[in-house]
């Protein structure tokens, strides 16, 4: 029976970043691409928007799952999500990229176990845990 999870998804707030990074849709594409690079995940195709009069929203397809981002640049907030099914990924070092080009004041890192299935656990601990609230 399988115990881990299927994949693990970061849900990335990035606050107070320098709102001139997160407004052209080439930075922040190259900042994404470089993050999943650098962190050895295998890219398979890349599509970035660019919104008018700014922000971006954009994914980096990688074989182990995803990286995608969406910018407020007036807000100064970068929303990034790093979604990864494969142990060998570098998640810290995809974050210290982004951080290095955004460079936020302030962060939150939330993580998302996906796939956890009803036979595993991991998932029935969480239900009896939900049922004694």
């Amino acid at each position: 029976m399988r115990r881990e999870a299927l994949g693990i998804h970061l849900l990335i707030e990035m606050y107070g970043c320098d709102p001139q990074t997160l407004k052209g849709v080439d930075y922040v594409g190259k900042a994404m691409e470089r993050a999943a690079k650098e962190s050895r995940a295998k890219v398979v195709e890349i599509f970035f928007h660019q919104f008018l009069p700014y922000g971006v929203s954009g994914v980096v397809v990688i074989e182990e799952s995803h990286y995608t981002i969406h910018t407020w640049p007036e807000e100064g907030y970068a929303a990034v999500d790093l979604f990864y099914c494969d142990p060998n990924v570098d998640v810290d070092r995809a974050i210290e990229v982004l951080k290095q080009a955004f460079r936020p004041k302030h962060i939150t890192i939330m993580e998302v176990k996906r796939g956890l299935l009803p036979e595993t656990a991991d998932y029935q601990e969480k239900q009896r845990q939900k049922m004694v609230s």
